[in-house]
């Protein structure tokens, strides 16, 4: 014969939720019991249990149990909406733990960290506008900045795109030279190259040269960005270009 009011047991065997959460559930007011027996026992009929089972679901759907305190009030219509909503939420956040899994591959992988997306969806900003603002705040006030701030504000996307690239294919040209000496004339070649798109966008002596090879070489970032290419490549690039501003 079927019990007519369950106990705390009777919903901790059917649900598997724990009794210390039943009681907690009582004590804000999400969840009563039907009723109380003379001593005290908390007793449930099948229609609480029903509720329960809607409060465990969108519980599972990641609603909090203030919301969900709100939520169980509304009419199915109501409801609806709500989760409608809250479905547009957690596909943000998928899209957003997507981004963070690749980002993290990325990452461990040894990719050049500024092309990492990580922030897409932050309000902290991409790393490649956190350079850029670091680079203005540090070296803003020199004429060699300025000079090449103003050549890349007259620029389209599409040049300044081509003109990253064509940095980084003459660094990968220079890399490949690695098992060579710095000062070997194929070296100072690629140096001279590399020189010459340098100083269509800024007068370049040799103290900025190696300001330059100085950050290549010291600022981590660098250092990672070049080793992506193969290890030691910074060392090497500062040691090329050191020795083409002694010469």
């Amino acid at each position: 014969m079927k019990k007519p009011l369950l106990a705390v047991k009777d919903i901790v065997r059917i649900t598997g939720i724990t009794a210390r959460s039943l009681h907690f559930y009582d004590k804000i007011g999400l969840f009563k019991p039907a009723q109380l027996t003379e001593k005290g026992y908390r007793l449930y009929d099948r229609s609480s249990l029903e509720k329960l089972q809607t409060i465990l679901i969108l519980k599972e759907m990641d609603f909090s149990l203030k919301e969900i305190a709100d939520i169980v009030k509304l009419t199915r219509e109501e409801q609806k909406q709500v989760l409608q909503k809250h479905r547009q939420t957690l596909f943000a956040k998928k899209q957003r733990l997507e981004n963070i899994m690749t980002a993290l591959d990325e990452y461990v992988s040894g990719n050049d960290v500024s092309t990492l997306r990580i922030f897409d969806h932050s309000s902290i900003l991409p790393l490649k506008e956190q350079y850029a603002n670091e680079a203005e705040l540090i070296y803003g006030e020199t004429e060699a900045y300025q000079a090449y701030d103003e050549a890349m504000a007259k620029m389209s996307a599409e040049d300044q795109s081509r003109y990253f690239s064509g940095f980084e294919e003459i660094f990968k040209r220079i890399v490949a030279c690695s098992g060579q000496e710095p000062s070997s004339a194929e070296v100072q070649q690629l140096i001279e190259e590399w020189k010459s798109i340098l100083m269509q966008f800024m007068p370049c002596d040799a103290e900025l040269l190696a300001c330059i090879a100085h950050n290549y070489k010291y600022d981590a970032r660098f250092n990672s960005y070049f080793n992506q290419f193969k290890e030691g490549a910074a060392d090497f690039l500062y040691s090329a270009i050191m020795y083409n501003i002694s010469y």
